[in-house]
């Protein structure tokens, strides 16, 4: 389908990946009512993990807000199948949660995750604008920089 958002995805030259299929005993996502809750998303592109290791250690705070990004990316492409194909049905994104992986003395998670909050502003405008946590992890899943969960409200 192409509405309101795909065009805004195409303007900010934006090509959402595949949504990944789960890589446990989990689904997805799950729609209840009006509320689409995405499990958190990993920074993956084409099935290969893009950012690993911790922040502020392996990699730097600029390159931890990139992974943020593609774990946002895959949010709004699960979303989009939540949705039966169409984005224009998401009228707010409610919340992120974002988990960063670094060391104890670390203290720029907000920063860091601010690369996903930042593009659900780019891509929804005002609906992008959500509420949202951002704590630090010894590791993650994976070994992966960051993992951003969601909760969107469809229309």
């Amino acid at each position: 389908m192409s509405g309101r958002i795909d065009a805004r995805l195409k303007e900010l030259g934006i090509e959402l990946p595949a949504a990944a299929a789960p890589a446990a005993n989990y689904v997805p996502y799950v729609v209840s009512g009006n509320m689409i809750f995405v499990s958190g998303q990993i920074p993956v592109l084409n099935g290969d993990i893009k950012f690993k290791g911790k922040v502020g250690t392996d990699i730097t705070v600029e390159q931890g807000q990139q992974s943020a990004r593609l774990c946002a990316l895959n949010l709004i492409a699960q979303a989009r199948q939540a949705a039966g194909g169409d984005l224009d049905r998401i009228v707010r994104v409610v919340k992120l949660g974002g988990f960063v992986a670094c060391e104890a003395s670390f203290t720029d998670q907000p920063e860091v995750i601010n690369g996903a909050s930042d593009l659900m502003v780019q891509v929804f405008g005002d609906a992008g604008r959500h509420a949202r946590f951002a704590v630090g992890a010894n590791v993650l899943p994976r070994n992966v920089a960051t993992e951003v969960e969601a909760i969107f409200e469809l229309a």
